[in-house]
């Protein structure tokens, strides 16, 4: 199973790419992209998911084939072949 992955703005610079293909053996949920993702880039995944990677807050909007994942299944949502994952980066300010 290949998942393609889009960086945008500063996760882009985080990555050192503007996206990445994973190959996983069977359908995954995205709870473990980011695990993945955060194995191969720790810095990345704190900027996507802060301290832990079990805290369901986001620090990134992610869309999973153009939707984001608060109308599927969260961090649940199971990934299938060719699904296209993209991660947006969110300021958060006062």
């Amino acid at each position: 199973m290949i998942v393609n992955i889009r960086f945008i703005g500063s996760l882009r610079s985080e990555s050192g790419k503007s996206g990445v293909r994973l190959d996983f053996q069977r359908n995954v949920p995205l709870r473990e992209i980011l695990k993945k993702l955060a194995e191969n880039k720790p810095n990345l995944g704190r900027a996507l998911v802060g301290v832990e990677l079990d805290d369901p807050r986001l620090n990134a909007l992610v869309i999973v084939n153009g939707k984001e994942i608060s109308v599927l299944e969260g961090l649940d949502t199971m990934l299938k072949d060719r699904d296209e994952i993209v991660f947006v980066p969110v300021l958060h300010g006062g």
